[in-house]
């Protein structure tokens, strides 16, 4: 019987979350830029009985992200793909968020769009703020959801003169990844594969705790206090609508988003916040 393989990209809060819970009963790789951070996870998940693979990745490299789907494919069929990795504006410049956060999942998703098994399932972490800035023109849209790999982060509109702070960076690229699986769920189709993205709210990992007591925490934590939920997310409120779409419940969806934000997006857009 062939093997079932699960990669998990990105071996944070969110990543091993769900490693763990979907994990179990397949052979799992998870990669990660960190090797460190990998090694550990890898470590702690062989020790807990999992059948588990760790391998470096750049995803911002389309070579380093052909090693790794080589490597899922080799170990059988890749029934379930999860692309959780990414920086945040604390962490990196606007220049290196759109080659991570923007290029590395339009890397993933055409390259593993390759290799993604009949019946399989993919699923990206995209971010709330994808859906709190304005909208772009329908041209601006279309080519970030369709663009070719080499001409994407030349395009003039992302370029430092109009995108320099990683706030806005960041925004644009969790925007661009919702259109991206949209255009890239019909090429996955002609598979008979799925594919969609979770935008999580502020969730508590070590990448939202960094967030929060950063210049935007105090706006954040005002944006959770007003929200229906009035409470942070967990890794494991992400694995659990992870699992949702990876899983038979969700055959019917594919091309879409889901806010797991616990009310923040509805919050703001209803006037909430602020009073």
């Amino acid at each position: 019987m062939t093997e079932q393989v699960v990669v998990v990209i990105g071996v944070g809060g969110m990543g091993e979350a769900i490693a763990r819970r979907q994990g179990p009963g397949r052979k799992l790789l998870v990669a990660d830029f960190n090797e460190e951070a990998l090694e550990s996870l890898a470590s702690s998940l062989k020790s807990d009985g999992y059948d588990v693979s760790a391998q470096h990745v750049d995803v911002g490299s389309p070579e380093s992200v052909h090693a790794l789907a080589q490597a899922a494919a080799s170990a059988g069929a890749v029934t379930q793909l999860v692309h959780t990795a990414g920086l945040s504006p604390t962490q990196a410049s606007a220049e290196a968020i759109l080659r991570v956060d923007l290029f590395g999942v339009a890397a993933v998703l055409e390259v593993f769009g390759e290799v993604i098994a009949a019946d399989g399932a993919g699923v990206v972490i995209a971010s709330m703020a994808g859906h709190m800035m304005g909208d772009l023109s329908p041209d601006q849209q279309k080519d970030l959801a369709t663009a070719s790999l080499d001409r994407l982060l030349v395009l003039s509109y992302l370029q430092p003169d109009h995108v320099s702070e990683p706030g806005h960076a960041y925004a644009v690229a969790k925007y661009a990844n919702r259109l991206r699986v949209m255009a890239e769920s019909v090429r996955w189709g002609k598979r008979g594969a799925r594919l969609n993205s979770i935008s999580p709210g502020v969730i508590a990992t070590p990448m939202g705790r960094e967030e929060l007591g950063g210049d935007s925490g105090q706006v954040m934590r005002a944006m959770v206090d007003a929200s229906g939920t009035a409470r942070l997310g967990t890794p494991f409120d992400i694995a659990n609508a992870v699992a949702f779409l990876l899983g038979p419940e969700s055959t019917f969806i594919t091309g879409t988003d889901i806010l797991v934000d616990g009310g923040v997006v509805a919050a703001i857009r209803a006037g909430a916040l602020g009073g």
